[in-house]
């Protein structure tokens, strides 16, 4: 990658027009030929098209078409843009060809073609052609009437991609009817772009010609990164260990840690939903590679809980506490006394959260572990080309259209990821969608809201609220519910000592949990993990542990204490999510420890915890209605 046009939101990456292949730096190793700039969409996450996912792309352009010639045999790569599900650039012949999307409404992938495709394919192209006339001026945008168009190659359905031609000019378009009609129509063709220009065919390429090509980029990212490896390891006791999760990720970071380091210990948690290929690939690879493999694992930590907390979501994931970080706490814990230098393959491009991750990282809730995270300014490319030059054993499902994987049924994973399961493992797939479409009937919730993946979110975001109205339907499981919480103990006496309180709080998510950190620094003393959304509260009289998954765990050594805390940590959680952003803590703060910035902000170095904000506060009598609730199931509970 060589820039960011920030302005217009692109990314400059280089092409080698001789070898056919994405160049990561400014020259080609192979040619040594300055490379090629072209530009796709931030931020620019690149990968390589393998697989399935090659030869989907190529059958899709030849049912279009009538030809696929110009992809066959070619290197291609894919570039994620925002979109309802999966969406990506198509890269091939150093330009952007097409979009490749899912979707979600016919449950289908399908491609749009942009100008450079046009460009490749309208000369040799059998189908989907239309050949029209009678329009002058500027016609990016426009929509051909049926009466302008001469000729019409082949059959298609309104919304399929068409090659529109004027002349000796060709461009994309969008069919706005049925070939069949399309001659009668008012509305026929909408013509997306038709600028053409002359594009350099490459010749045909694979991964060994991507690798040569960037030889000398893949080897100083090793360099670089074992470097600063053996630089924090060099002098330190604690063994060193690698997060390997099954993942490409986590494989780049095991090849860099084998570079730097004699590492033998590879730590990898079994969620029990992780699909057979990876537990397979995991064992392989520690045997072939003569590595001591730690486990841990989640068993059936998933089935045991979705009863209560319900399915999880891109914004509710519960399921990452329960199954993963109980589970390698405990491992550190057992496995590693002293504590363990953790290699992790942890990337900025691969998510929001990550996107700001140092070299060293901790994790609080795993204080015996130290991370190392070598790879995070790695592009997906230049993860995949320092793979295929080390020639490392890679999990065989990303040969099957996957781009990341974790567990089978994540909410994170792409409705058209989720297809290719039902495709490989209907038994996993069955288990999952009968337990949704039975969720959603118990809620009242339409098939829609299993069958096209809104369970996904708790709270939808513009571009599935957009598709819920276009459908027509209404999927909102919370506002059937309304705020409550759920006592799954009241306050009890510990086998331990002391009492205890667990609940699960069922208030709307309005924004990140991070916010319920700073309202809980009213309080007390505050750790906090954004990657599992936990939040850990210290005060005097007790203590509590806030899930974003809305789970609430309070101790105290009396039963008054445990009442108090458990009192203020779920009025600071109501604080945060439910603040209308008035002002008024802020007004009313003495140490302007407070401010307003898409809610409620806390200086904790300068709050005394006066709990004059609380006072204050116009959404805290949500909490009173909260537990006439909690009081009456509480009872119901313990009389069980």
């Amino acid at each position: 990658m060589s820039s960011k046009n920030i302005a217009h939101g692109k990314v400059s990456y280089g092409w080698c027009d001789r070898c056919g292949t994405l160049v990561l730096g400014r020259t080609c190793s192979f040619c040594e030929v300055q490379a090629r700039d072209f530009e796709v969409n931030s931020p620019g996450d690149i990968r390589p098209c393998m697989g399935d996912a090659h030869d989907t792309v190529v059958d899709l352009f030849e049912k279009a078409f009538g030809t696929s010639e110009p992809l066959k045999d070619r290197m291609m790569f894919f570039n994620k843009v925002p979109g309802e599900d999966r969406t990506d650039e198509i890269v091939a012949h150093g330009e952007v060809i097409g979009i490749l999307r899912f979707d979600i409404k016919e449950n289908r992938l399908r491609i749009d073609l942009r100008q450079a495709g046009a460009d490749l394919f309208f000369r040799t192209a059998s189908k989907n052609v239309v050949t029209f006339g009678g329009m002058s001026g500027h016609l990016k945008g426009k929509v051909i009437e049926g009466k302008n168009i001469s000729e019409v190659k082949g059959e298609f359905r309104e919304g399929d991609p068409v090659i529109v031609v004027k002349g000796s000019k060709a461009g994309p378009g969008t069919a706005l009817s049925d070939s069949s009609g399309l001659k009668d129509s008012v509305r026929a063709v909408k013509i997306k772009d038709l600028d053409p220009k002359e594009r350099v065919i490459s010749p045909k390429s694979g991964r060994e010609e991507f690798v040569r090509s960037n030889k000398k980029h893949l080897t100083a990212l090793e360099a670089s990164s074992v470097s600063d490896v053996r630089s924090f390891v060099k002098g330190k006791k604690q063994p060193v260990t690698v997060s390997f999760s099954g993942g490409k990720d986590s494989l780049a970071a095991f090849g860099i840690a084998s570079k730097a380091t004699d590492v033998k210990d590879i730590l990898f948690i079994d969620t029990g939903l992780e699909f057979p290929e990876t537990l397979e690939y995991v064992e392989r690879f520690a045997r072939s590679n003569d590595l001591h493999l730690h486990k841990a694992e989640g068993g059936n930590a998933f089935w045991n809980n979705v009863g209560a907390f319900g399915p999880p979501a891109k914004d509710f994931r519960w399921c990452c506490k329960v199954c993963k970080l109980g589970p390698i706490s405990d491992l550190i814990d057992s496995k590693f006394h002293h504590g363990t230098i953790t290699v992790e393959g942890n990337r900025m491009m691969e998510s929001f959260s990550r996107s700001e991750i140092g070299f060293v990282s901790k994790n609080p809730f795993v204080p015996g572990q130290t991370n190392l995270n070598p790879v995070r300014t790695w592009s997906s490319a230049d993860i995949w080309g320092y793979i295929w030059m080390r020639k490392l054993d890679y999990n065989p499902l990303y040969e099957r259209d996957f781009e990341r994987i974790g567990c089978y049924l994540c909410p994170s994973c792409l409705a058209s990821e989720w297809r290719n399961t039902e495709r490989i493992h209907p038994e996993l797939y069955s288990r999952w969608e009968d337990h949704l479409r039975e969720y959603a009937k118990e809620k009242g919730l339409p098939k829609e809201y299993a069958d096209m993946g809104f369970w996904r979110w708790k709270v939808l975001p513009p571009k599935m609220v957009l598709l819920a109205d276009e459908i027509g339907i209404s999927v909102k499981a919370e506002a059937k519910k309304g705020l409550a919480i759920e006592m799954l103990r009241g306050a009890s006496s510990c086998a331990a000592g002391g009492y205890s309180v667990e609940a699960i709080a069922d208030i709307p998510r309005n924004r990140d949990f991070s916010y319920v950190e700073d309202a809980l620094k009213t309080i007390g003393e505050v750790r906090y993990s954004s990657e599992f959304e936990i939040a850990m509260l210290k005060t005097p009289k007790g203590k509590a542990k806030l899930f974003g998954g809305g789970q609430v765990s309070v101790t105290s050594d009396t039963l008054k204490g445990a009442e108090e805390v458990f009192e203020k940590a779920v009025k600071a959680l109501i604080r945060a999510e439910m603040c209308t952003e008035c002002g008024i803590c802020s007004k009313s703060c003495p140490k302007h420890a407070i401010k307003i910035s898409g809610g409620m902000r806390v200086d904790g170095n300068k709050c005394n915890k006066c709990g004059k904000c609380e006072r204050s506060c116009m959404v805290v009598h949500y909490y009173d209605k909260i537990t006439e609730k909690s009081a009456r199931q509480g009872t119901k509970r313990s009389g069980q």
